[in-house]
Protein backbone atom coordinates (compact mmCIF):
# COMPACT_ATOMS: atom_id res chain seq x y z
CA UNK A 1 0.00 0.00 0.00
CA UNK A 2 1.33 3.43 -0.96
CA UNK A 3 -0.25 6.98 -1.27
CA UNK A 4 0.37 7.65 -5.19
CA UNK A 5 -2.69 7.54 -6.81
CA UNK A 6 -4.52 8.97 -9.85
CA UNK A 7 -7.04 11.60 -9.21
CA UNK A 8 -9.06 12.95 -12.09
CA UNK A 9 -6.61 11.11 -14.70
CA UNK A 10 -3.77 13.21 -12.48
CA UNK A 11 -1.15 11.32 -10.57
CA UNK A 12 -0.82 12.17 -6.89
CA UNK A 13 1.22 11.64 -4.11
CA UNK A 14 -1.05 12.12 -1.04
CA UNK A 15 -2.84 15.59 -1.29
CA UNK A 16 -0.10 17.27 -4.35
CA UNK A 17 -0.18 16.12 -7.78
CA UNK A 18 3.54 14.86 -8.94
CA UNK A 19 3.46 17.46 -12.51
CA UNK A 20 3.07 19.86 -10.34
CA UNK A 21 5.92 18.98 -8.70
CA UNK A 22 7.95 18.01 -11.76
CA UNK A 23 7.23 21.35 -13.16
CA UNK A 24 8.17 23.62 -10.21
CA UNK A 25 11.17 21.81 -9.07
CA UNK A 26 12.47 19.99 -12.56
CA UNK A 27 13.17 15.99 -13.07
CA UNK A 28 15.21 13.89 -12.54
CA UNK A 29 13.52 14.45 -8.91
CA UNK A 30 12.55 11.73 -6.07
CA UNK A 31 8.98 12.57 -4.00
CA UNK A 32 8.65 10.70 -0.94
CA UNK A 33 5.46 10.03 1.26
CA UNK A 34 5.77 10.80 4.65
CA UNK A 35 2.46 9.04 5.18
CA UNK A 36 3.52 5.57 3.61
CA UNK A 37 6.66 6.18 5.33
CA UNK A 38 5.45 6.06 8.81
CA UNK A 39 2.58 3.73 7.67
CA UNK A 40 4.95 0.91 6.71
CA UNK A 41 7.09 1.78 10.12
CA UNK A 42 3.89 1.77 12.39
CA UNK A 43 2.63 -1.65 10.76
CA UNK A 44 5.63 -3.52 11.25
CA UNK A 45 5.91 -2.12 14.99
CA UNK A 46 2.30 -2.84 15.67
CA UNK A 47 2.23 -6.26 14.61
CA UNK A 48 4.72 -7.38 16.49
CA UNK A 49 3.56 -5.85 19.57
CA UNK A 50 3.15 -8.87 21.61
CA UNK A 51 6.99 -9.12 21.86
CA UNK A 52 9.45 -6.44 23.37
CA UNK A 53 11.57 -5.42 20.25
CA UNK A 54 12.57 -2.42 18.15
CA UNK A 55 12.53 -1.98 14.58
CA UNK A 56 15.78 -0.33 13.47
CA UNK A 57 15.68 0.84 10.39
CA UNK A 58 18.10 -0.08 7.98
CA UNK A 59 19.62 3.33 6.87
CA UNK A 60 21.54 1.97 3.96
CA UNK A 61 18.17 1.86 1.97
CA UNK A 62 17.33 5.52 2.30
CA UNK A 63 19.34 8.12 4.01
CA UNK A 64 18.10 11.75 3.44
CA UNK A 65 17.77 13.36 6.98
CA UNK A 66 14.02 14.15 6.67
CA UNK A 67 13.18 10.36 6.28
CA UNK A 68 15.62 9.83 9.34
CA UNK A 69 13.96 12.40 10.83
CA UNK A 70 10.60 11.47 10.43
CA UNK A 71 10.80 7.91 11.55
CA UNK A 72 13.44 8.90 14.71
CA UNK A 73 9.90 10.97 15.64
CA UNK A 74 8.04 7.65 15.08
CA UNK A 75 10.32 5.77 17.80
CA UNK A 76 12.35 4.22 15.14
CA UNK A 77 15.97 2.51 15.88
CA UNK A 78 18.37 2.93 13.14
CA UNK A 79 20.68 -0.08 11.03
CA UNK A 80 24.09 1.65 10.13
CA UNK A 81 27.05 0.46 8.16
CA UNK A 82 29.46 3.37 8.71
CA UNK A 83 30.34 5.74 10.36
CA UNK A 84 28.95 8.24 8.16
CA UNK A 85 25.54 6.54 8.54
CA UNK A 86 25.70 7.17 12.34
CA UNK A 87 26.41 11.01 11.87
CA UNK A 88 23.42 11.12 9.26
CA UNK A 89 21.12 9.27 12.26
CA UNK A 90 22.39 11.98 15.10
CA UNK A 91 22.01 15.30 12.43
CA UNK A 92 18.49 13.55 11.80
CA UNK A 93 18.18 13.71 15.83
CA UNK A 94 18.12 9.84 15.89
CA UNK A 95 18.84 8.32 19.56
CA UNK A 96 22.49 6.59 19.01
CA UNK A 97 21.33 3.86 22.02
CA UNK A 98 19.02 2.50 19.73
CA UNK A 99 21.42 2.04 17.16
CA UNK A 100 22.93 -1.48 15.81
CA UNK A 101 26.52 -1.38 13.40
CA UNK A 102 26.57 -3.71 11.16
CA UNK A 103 29.05 -4.26 8.59
CA UNK A 104 32.19 -6.31 7.32
CA UNK A 105 34.74 -3.39 7.07
CA UNK A 106 34.49 -1.19 10.19
CA UNK A 107 37.26 0.92 10.77
CA UNK A 108 38.84 1.81 13.86
CA UNK A 109 38.30 5.09 13.55
CA UNK A 110 34.68 3.80 13.32
CA UNK A 111 34.49 2.04 15.93
CA UNK A 112 35.76 4.52 18.10
CA UNK A 113 33.34 7.10 17.74
CA UNK A 114 30.46 4.82 17.52
CA UNK A 115 31.77 3.77 21.11
CA UNK A 116 31.84 7.77 21.83
CA UNK A 117 28.37 7.93 20.53
CA UNK A 118 27.25 5.06 22.24
CA UNK A 119 25.72 2.81 20.59
CA UNK A 120 23.55 -0.26 21.22
CA UNK A 121 25.37 -2.97 19.81
CA UNK A 122 28.14 -3.81 17.10
CA UNK A 123 27.14 -6.67 14.98
CA UNK A 124 30.56 -8.58 14.74
CA UNK A 125 31.18 -9.97 11.23
CA UNK A 126 33.90 -11.57 12.19
CA UNK A 127 37.18 -13.05 14.73
CA UNK A 128 39.64 -10.27 13.16
CA UNK A 129 36.49 -7.40 14.31
CA UNK A 130 36.16 -8.64 17.22
CA UNK A 131 39.55 -8.55 18.45
CA UNK A 132 40.06 -4.74 17.13
CA UNK A 133 36.99 -3.79 19.01
CA UNK A 134 38.22 -5.24 22.09
CA UNK A 135 41.35 -3.04 21.27
CA UNK A 136 39.92 0.40 20.73
CA UNK A 137 37.57 -0.34 23.48
CA UNK A 138 40.43 -0.44 25.57
CA UNK A 139 42.00 2.65 24.68
CA UNK A 140 39.38 4.25 25.20
CA UNK A 141 38.70 2.66 28.82
CA UNK A 142 35.13 1.51 27.49
CA UNK A 143 33.53 -1.91 27.07
CA UNK A 144 31.93 -2.46 24.00
CA UNK A 145 28.65 -3.77 23.56
CA UNK A 146 28.33 -6.30 20.57
CA UNK A 147 26.18 -9.49 19.30
CA UNK A 148 28.21 -11.98 17.10
CA UNK A 149 26.27 -12.26 13.37
CA UNK A 150 25.88 -15.91 12.88
CA UNK A 151 25.81 -16.71 9.19
CA UNK A 152 23.03 -19.87 9.10
CA UNK A 153 24.01 -20.94 5.88
CA UNK A 154 20.14 -20.47 4.74
CA UNK A 155 19.38 -19.86 1.50
CA UNK A 156 16.70 -16.97 1.07
CA UNK A 157 16.24 -17.69 -2.91
CA UNK A 158 16.64 -13.80 -3.42
CA UNK A 159 18.53 -12.08 -6.24
CA UNK A 160 22.64 -13.50 -6.18
CA UNK A 161 23.78 -10.04 -5.02
CA UNK A 162 21.78 -9.47 -2.01
CA UNK A 163 21.63 -12.98 -0.63
CA UNK A 164 23.96 -13.10 2.76
CA UNK A 165 23.33 -16.14 5.07
CA UNK A 166 24.90 -18.69 3.14
CA UNK A 167 28.85 -19.93 3.18
CA UNK A 168 29.42 -18.59 -0.03
CA UNK A 169 28.78 -14.61 1.21
CA UNK A 170 31.04 -12.38 3.29
CA UNK A 171 28.86 -12.35 6.26
CA UNK A 172 28.42 -13.42 9.55
CA UNK A 173 30.89 -16.18 11.18
CA UNK A 174 30.01 -20.06 10.23
CA UNK A 175 27.02 -21.19 12.60
CA UNK A 176 28.80 -24.13 13.46
CA UNK A 177 31.60 -22.01 15.10
CA UNK A 178 29.71 -19.25 17.41
CA UNK A 179 29.66 -20.97 20.29
CA UNK A 180 33.52 -20.98 19.71
CA UNK A 181 33.89 -17.24 19.01
CA UNK A 182 31.18 -17.04 22.37
CA UNK A 183 33.16 -18.42 24.78
CA UNK A 184 36.73 -16.62 23.16
CA UNK A 185 34.62 -13.12 23.71
CA UNK A 186 33.40 -14.03 26.82
CA UNK A 187 37.37 -13.67 28.31
CA UNK A 188 38.02 -10.11 26.65
CA UNK A 189 37.97 -7.93 28.93
CA UNK A 190 36.52 -4.44 27.06
CA UNK A 191 33.62 -6.88 25.43
CA UNK A 192 30.16 -7.21 26.72
CA UNK A 193 27.98 -9.73 25.01
CA UNK A 194 24.56 -7.94 24.35
CA UNK A 195 23.27 -10.58 22.13
CA UNK A 196 22.96 -12.50 18.72
CA UNK A 197 22.55 -11.20 14.96
CA UNK A 198 21.56 -12.85 11.75
CA UNK A 199 20.57 -11.76 8.17
CA UNK A 200 19.69 -13.91 5.35
CA UNK A 201 19.47 -11.47 2.50
CA UNK A 202 16.77 -9.19 1.42
CA UNK A 203 13.63 -8.45 -0.64
CA UNK A 204 11.91 -11.92 0.19
CA UNK A 205 8.87 -11.99 -0.46
CA UNK A 206 7.76 -15.39 1.21
CA UNK A 207 7.89 -15.52 5.38
CA UNK A 208 9.33 -19.15 4.79
CA UNK A 209 12.65 -18.70 4.97
CA UNK A 210 12.19 -16.25 7.59
CA UNK A 211 11.13 -19.11 9.87
CA UNK A 212 13.76 -21.63 8.52
CA UNK A 213 16.67 -19.18 9.55
CA UNK A 214 14.95 -18.42 13.22
CA UNK A 215 14.20 -21.97 13.33
CA UNK A 216 17.92 -23.02 13.03
CA UNK A 217 19.12 -20.74 15.23
CA UNK A 218 16.58 -21.04 18.22
CA UNK A 219 18.29 -23.49 19.93
CA UNK A 220 21.88 -21.60 19.85
CA UNK A 221 20.55 -18.23 21.27
CA UNK A 222 18.91 -20.39 24.30
CA UNK A 223 22.50 -21.78 24.66
CA UNK A 224 23.84 -18.36 24.41
CA UNK A 225 21.26 -17.23 27.01
CA UNK A 226 21.67 -19.61 29.19
CA UNK A 227 25.69 -19.27 29.39
CA UNK A 228 26.15 -15.78 28.88
CA UNK A 229 22.58 -13.45 29.72
CA UNK A 230 22.51 -12.02 26.56
CA UNK A 231 19.46 -9.28 26.34
CA UNK A 232 18.79 -9.57 22.65
CA UNK A 233 18.47 -11.65 19.36
CA UNK A 234 18.30 -9.73 15.96
CA UNK A 235 16.48 -11.41 13.14
CA UNK A 236 17.90 -8.97 10.53
CA UNK A 237 15.90 -7.35 7.99
CA UNK A 238 15.35 -8.36 4.23
CA UNK A 239 11.02 -8.34 4.05
CA UNK A 240 10.63 -7.71 0.84
CA UNK A 241 7.94 -4.95 -1.47
CA UNK A 242 6.22 -5.80 -4.40
CA UNK A 243 8.25 -3.27 -7.59
CA UNK A 244 5.64 -5.50 -10.12
CA UNK A 245 1.97 -5.39 -9.68
CA UNK A 246 1.56 -8.11 -12.04
CA UNK A 247 2.41 -9.84 -8.60
CA UNK A 248 -0.92 -8.68 -6.93
CA UNK A 249 -4.00 -10.13 -7.18
CA UNK A 250 -7.70 -9.17 -7.60
CA UNK A 251 -9.02 -6.39 -10.18
CA UNK A 252 -9.06 -3.45 -7.71
CA UNK A 253 -7.27 -0.24 -9.28
CA UNK A 254 -3.49 -0.44 -9.08
CA UNK A 255 -2.69 1.03 -6.12
CA UNK A 256 -5.48 -0.59 -4.03
CA UNK A 257 -4.81 -4.05 -4.96
CA UNK A 258 -3.91 -6.32 -2.07
CA UNK A 259 -0.65 -8.63 -1.80
CA UNK A 260 -1.32 -11.73 -3.63
CA UNK A 261 -1.79 -15.31 -1.22
CA UNK A 262 0.81 -16.12 0.32
CA UNK A 263 3.51 -12.90 -0.36
CA UNK A 264 5.00 -11.26 3.28
CA UNK A 265 3.00 -8.83 5.20
CA UNK A 266 3.60 -7.56 8.61
CA UNK A 267 0.79 -9.69 9.93
CA UNK A 268 2.05 -12.80 8.32
CA UNK A 269 5.53 -12.00 9.26
CA UNK A 270 4.59 -11.81 12.72
CA UNK A 271 2.13 -14.83 12.99
CA UNK A 272 5.14 -17.04 12.09
CA UNK A 273 8.17 -15.74 13.89
CA UNK A 274 6.34 -14.74 16.93
CA UNK A 275 5.44 -18.18 18.03
CA UNK A 276 9.02 -19.10 17.45
CA UNK A 277 10.98 -16.12 19.01
CA UNK A 278 8.24 -14.95 22.20
CA UNK A 279 9.21 -17.73 24.07
CA UNK A 280 13.11 -16.80 24.24
CA UNK A 281 11.92 -13.94 27.12
CA UNK A 282 14.92 -11.56 24.64
CA UNK A 283 14.00 -8.32 22.93
CA UNK A 284 14.41 -8.93 19.20
CA UNK A 285 15.45 -6.41 16.84
CA UNK A 286 14.68 -6.19 13.52
CA UNK A 287 16.39 -4.46 10.80
CA UNK A 288 14.02 -3.55 7.94
CA UNK A 289 14.71 -1.20 5.24
CA UNK A 290 13.05 -1.30 1.89
CA UNK A 291 9.79 -2.37 3.32
CA UNK A 292 9.39 0.48 4.78
CA UNK A 293 10.98 3.43 2.35
CA UNK A 294 10.74 1.49 -0.98
CA UNK A 295 7.02 1.72 -2.44
CA UNK A 296 7.19 5.48 -0.50
CA UNK A 297 9.37 7.23 -3.12
CA UNK A 298 8.81 8.07 -7.14
CA UNK A 299 11.37 9.09 -9.28
CA UNK A 300 10.11 11.63 -11.37
CA UNK A 301 11.52 11.98 -14.94
CA UNK A 302 11.22 13.79 -18.51
CA UNK A 303 10.82 12.42 -22.05
CA UNK A 304 13.43 14.04 -23.80
CA UNK A 305 12.82 12.19 -27.09
CA UNK A 306 10.98 9.35 -28.52
CA UNK A 307 13.37 7.18 -31.07
CA UNK A 308 11.85 4.60 -33.34
CA UNK A 309 14.21 2.20 -35.40
CA UNK A 310 12.90 -0.77 -37.60
CA UNK A 311 12.50 -3.10 -34.43
CA UNK A 312 12.71 -0.61 -31.18
CA UNK A 313 10.44 2.47 -29.60
CA UNK A 314 12.88 4.00 -27.37
CA UNK A 315 11.23 6.58 -25.04
CA UNK A 316 14.88 8.51 -23.87
CA UNK A 317 14.31 10.48 -20.53
CA UNK A 318 16.27 12.99 -18.09
CA UNK A 319 16.64 10.64 -15.49
CA UNK A 320 19.39 7.92 -15.96
CA UNK A 321 21.48 4.65 -14.14
CA UNK A 322 23.70 7.26 -12.06
CA UNK A 323 20.29 8.53 -10.99
CA UNK A 324 18.28 5.01 -10.18
CA UNK A 325 20.79 1.99 -10.95
CA UNK A 326 19.24 -0.75 -9.32
CA UNK A 327 17.64 -2.21 -13.27
CA UNK A 328 21.30 -1.86 -14.25
CA UNK A 329 22.46 -3.52 -11.68
CA UNK A 330 19.78 -5.78 -10.21
CA UNK A 331 17.84 -6.09 -13.36
CA UNK A 332 14.69 -4.92 -10.95
CA UNK A 333 11.60 -4.00 -12.42
CA UNK A 334 9.90 -0.87 -11.41
CA UNK A 335 6.46 0.29 -12.89
CA UNK A 336 6.59 3.09 -14.99
CA UNK A 337 3.35 5.18 -15.25
CA UNK A 338 2.74 9.01 -16.96
CA UNK A 339 2.04 11.51 -14.77
CA UNK A 340 -1.25 12.51 -16.78
CA UNK A 341 -3.41 9.01 -17.71
CA UNK A 342 -2.49 8.41 -21.40
CA UNK A 343 -5.41 6.71 -23.68
CA UNK A 344 -4.95 4.50 -26.76
CA UNK A 345 -3.31 1.10 -27.66
CA UNK A 346 0.06 0.80 -25.30
CA UNK A 347 3.23 0.20 -27.16
CA UNK A 348 6.04 -1.60 -25.94
CA UNK A 349 9.12 0.37 -25.40
CA UNK A 350 12.16 0.84 -24.07
CA UNK A 351 12.90 3.34 -21.51
CA UNK A 352 16.08 4.63 -21.38
CA UNK A 353 18.03 7.08 -19.82
CA UNK A 354 21.04 9.54 -21.83
CA UNK A 355 24.13 7.88 -20.59
CA UNK A 356 26.39 6.20 -22.64
CA UNK A 357 26.12 2.66 -21.60
CA UNK A 358 23.76 0.40 -23.35
CA UNK A 359 23.16 -0.99 -19.92
CA UNK A 360 21.36 2.65 -19.09
CA UNK A 361 17.92 1.65 -19.18
CA UNK A 362 14.73 1.54 -16.94
CA UNK A 363 12.39 -0.79 -18.72
CA UNK A 364 12.73 -2.93 -21.79
CA UNK A 365 9.75 -3.69 -24.33
CA UNK A 366 7.74 -2.26 -21.78
CA UNK A 367 3.84 -1.50 -22.81
CA UNK A 368 3.43 1.82 -22.28
CA UNK A 369 1.02 4.70 -23.93
CA UNK A 370 2.50 6.69 -26.57
CA UNK A 371 4.63 9.80 -25.17
CA UNK A 372 6.19 12.65 -26.12
CA UNK A 373 8.44 15.04 -25.55
CA UNK A 374 8.16 17.25 -22.49
CA UNK A 375 5.55 14.85 -20.63
CA UNK A 376 7.01 13.11 -17.08
CA UNK A 377 7.05 9.71 -16.24
CA UNK A 378 7.01 8.03 -12.53
CA UNK A 379 9.13 5.31 -11.71
CA UNK A 380 7.19 3.96 -8.79
CA UNK A 381 8.84 1.68 -5.87
CA UNK A 382 11.39 4.16 -6.23
CA UNK A 383 12.41 5.07 -2.12
CA UNK A 384 14.71 2.38 -1.28
CA UNK A 385 17.93 2.16 -2.51
CA UNK A 386 17.11 4.93 -5.27
CA UNK A 387 18.89 7.94 -4.18
CA UNK A 388 21.42 6.47 -2.05
CA UNK A 389 23.07 4.63 -4.85
CA UNK A 390 22.84 7.72 -6.89
CA UNK A 391 26.75 8.97 -8.37
CA UNK A 392 27.77 11.43 -10.72
CA UNK A 393 28.88 9.52 -13.79
CA UNK A 394 28.72 11.10 -17.07
CA UNK A 395 29.62 14.37 -15.07
CA UNK A 396 25.75 14.71 -14.16
CA UNK A 397 24.98 16.18 -10.96
CA UNK A 398 22.60 14.22 -8.22
CA UNK A 399 18.74 15.00 -8.43
CA UNK A 400 16.66 16.59 -5.87
CA UNK A 401 14.36 15.10 -2.77
CA UNK A 402 11.01 16.00 -2.16
CA UNK A 403 9.27 15.19 1.26
CA UNK A 404 5.49 15.30 0.69
CA UNK A 405 2.92 15.22 4.13
CA UNK A 406 -0.92 15.46 3.24
CA UNK A 407 -0.65 19.04 0.88
CA UNK A 408 2.97 19.98 2.14
CA UNK A 409 5.67 20.03 0.14
CA UNK A 410 9.47 20.56 1.06
CA UNK A 411 12.45 20.37 -0.86
CA UNK A 412 14.70 18.06 1.94
CA UNK A 413 17.40 18.09 -0.91
CA UNK A 414 18.52 21.19 -3.28
CA UNK A 415 19.55 19.59 -6.86
CA UNK A 416 23.32 19.70 -6.99
CA UNK A 417 24.95 22.32 -8.99
CA UNK A 418 27.10 21.33 -11.99
CA UNK A 419 30.15 22.59 -10.39
CA UNK A 420 29.66 21.10 -7.20
CA UNK A 421 30.68 18.35 -9.08
CA UNK A 422 34.66 19.40 -9.29
CA UNK A 423 34.47 21.13 -6.40
CA UNK A 424 37.06 19.25 -4.51
CA UNK A 425 39.14 18.56 -7.18
CA UNK A 426 42.39 20.78 -7.60
CA UNK A 427 44.68 20.55 -10.71
CA UNK A 428 48.41 20.65 -10.06
CA UNK A 429 50.87 23.38 -9.61
CA UNK A 430 52.91 22.09 -13.20
CA UNK A 431 49.41 22.32 -14.99
CA UNK A 432 47.45 25.46 -13.09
Amino acid sequence: MHDFRYVNGRLYCEGVSLESLALKHGTPLYVYSQHTLLEHFRKLDSALSEMDHLVCFAVKANSNLAVLSALAGAGAGFDIVSEGELRRVIAAGGDTSKCAFAGVGKTESEIAFALKAGIHTFNVESEPELERINRVAGKLKKVAPIAIRVNPNVNARTHAKITTGTYENKFGIAFERVEEVYARASKLRNIKLRGVQMHIGSQLTQVKPFAEAVAKVLPLVRSLKQRYGIEFFSIGGGIGIIYNPALASGNAAWWRRPAAKGLLTPARYADALTPLLKPLGLKILLEPGRFIVGNAGVLLTRVEYVKRTGKKNFVIVDAAMNDLIRPAFYDSYHEILPLVKRRGAEIPSDIVGPICESGDYFAKDRPLHKVSEGQHLALLSAGAYGFVMASNYNARPLAAEVLVNGTKVCVVRDRQPVEDIWKFEKLPPWLA
